[in-house]
């Protein structure tokens, strides 16, 4: 479990494709490797990954075919900026939300227009049974990073960053038509789940 609360902007090293199609990435965690220990569940732009591997400050992740095909781990490069967070302590704050680390999809930024006070508003679609989970001023993760949500339509939603989130994480780094992961506030999967349930029960 994690808050959406970045520690670190961190730099893939390499990327390989190991055998059965695995995909294997290596990332400079200077700055966060402070009592790392392999196996541990390190969010990589909110994808929650394991530590499989750890030497001096790099840190080696395992990525497995359906992960890739959900999440834009696969477009990574060497010399790619990812958003860091280690998992979450009982004892901290919850300066975000609740995130899982499981995305529920990609989706593809269409406008980014500089605001007058300094932030920058980002539209995003994305498949509509991702969008259908959002709310208006409900929380939402976009690769890894917890944000409020401006507004919401069938397949579109907006968000407003911050400078300072601007300059601490890759949502700073991203340009128009680039892709995000996505993981929708997990209260609202529950809620639309008991009420599909719910409407099947009354017709039934």
């Amino acid at each position: 479990m994690f808050t959406g609360i970045v520690e670190n902007l961190a730099t893939v090293i390499a990327t390989n494709h190991l055998r059965g199609k695995t995909y294997s990435l290596l990332i400079d965690l200077k700055g966060t490797t402070r009592d790392l220990r392999r196996g541990e569940s390190i969010a990589v732009n909110g994808v929650c990954l394991t530590l499989v591997g750890k030497t001096r400050n790099y840190g080696n992740f395992q990525v497995i075919r359906e992960t890739l095909n959900r999440t834009n781990l696969g477009q990574l490069r060497k010399g790619s900026r990812v958003n860091i967070e280690r998992s979450l302590a009982l004892n901290q704050r919850i300066s975000g939300h609740l995130v899982t680390g499981h995305i529920d999809g990609t989706g593809k930024i269409v406008a980014l227009q500089p605001q007058d006070d300094g932030s920058t508003r980002m539209a995003v679609t994305a498949k509509r049974k991702i969008v259908e989970l959002m709310v208006e001023k409900g929380a939402v993760a976009l690769d890894g990073v917890s944000l409020t949500i401006v507004d919401v339509s069938n397949s579109c939603f907006s968000i407003c960053l911050i400078p300072y989130t601007l300059k601490t994480t890759t949502l700073g780094l991203k340009k128009k038509s680039d892709l995000v992961n996505i993981e929708a506030d997990y209260v609202g999967k529950y809620v639309l789940k008991f009420a599909k349930r719910y409407k099947q029960m009354l017709s039934a």
